[in-house]
């Protein structure tokens, strides 16, 4: 695949060291690795490398969802890749599924969950903060998913004109204030995956599932260590990921 002006490409030095532009013609980026002639990429395939002018070898490689997410631009704290696939799994999401999101955030979770529902299915994504919004519709446009998710400023009204809904995502500080809301648009038997940054939120949740309609709950937390696998030496990394946030998981039964 060739590199063309306006590609996305993740310029690859070491997994420490990478960067995500936009191709435009006589760009560059400084680094402390040496300038970056990004414009000169135009024409090259994606896989092959350049040199900067301090003899470093960078790799360009064709960015993926991952590497959108962890490069967007954020205002809030972002849930990480490490949940997105428990997520998945736990819900089943697949291509068609009609997702609504309450906490767009800076959309990261809402740019891998229209990469997973595409091309048949919908993210519907609200946020209660409209200073949110713009960079959130610049995320989703730099990774190509907004086509496929609808924003918009939270009011119950417009929760209400959607229906047949499989998942709910519930990113606020008080997710079980809004299962009412969303309880009519829900599918029955339909899931939602709540963020909860503390336990006493978690424990709050699950108080609410219970009475609420809700079954099948399932409060996790999920880490992930890397290995650094290296000859003769591997050992895990002495850093890794440490709490980023709980998950709080239910479905819907009719009441």
């Amino acid at each position: 695949m060739i590199i063309l002006e306006g590609s996305f490409v993740l310029f690859f030095f070491n997994s420490d060291k990478k960067w995500l532009i936009r191709i435009e013609n006589e760009k560059k980026l400084h680094t402390h690795l040496g300038i970056i002639d990004a414009g000169s990429t135009i024409g090259l395939e994606y896989g092959s490398h350049i040199m900067t002018n301090k003899d470093k070898k960078i790799f360009l490689l064709p960015p993926n969802t991952y590497d959108f997410v962890m490069k967007s631009q954020r205002t809030t704290q972002i849930v990480y890749p490490k949940d997105y696939g428990y997520i998945t799994a736990r819900t089943g999401l697949r291509n068609g599924s009609k997702i609504l999101e309450i906490g767009t955030g800076s959309a990261a979770l809402s740019t891998f969950l229209a990469s997973i529902v595409m091309p048949q299915g919908h993210v519907y994504t609200f946020d209660v903060n409209e200073d949110f919004m713009s960079i959130a519709k610049k995320n989703l446009e730099k990774s190509g998913m907004d086509a496929y998710v609808t924003q918009a400023i939270y009011e119950p009204a417009k929760i209400d004109q959607i229906h047949d809904v499989d998942l709910v995502v519930i990113d606020l500080g008080d997710p079980w204030n809004y299962l009412d809301v969303v309880y009519p648009s829900m599918k029955s038997g339909a899931s939602v995956v709540c963020i909860c940054p503390t336990m006493n939120q978690l424990e709050n949740l699950a108080t609410h599932f219970f009475h609420g309609g809700f079954i099948d709950s399932d409060c996790v937390e999920t880490f992930i260590r890397k290995i650094e696998a290296r000859e003769g030496k591997t050992r895990p990394s002495m850093r890794m990921i440490g709490h980023t946030t709980y998950l709080g998981f239910a479905r819907k039964v009719l009441k």
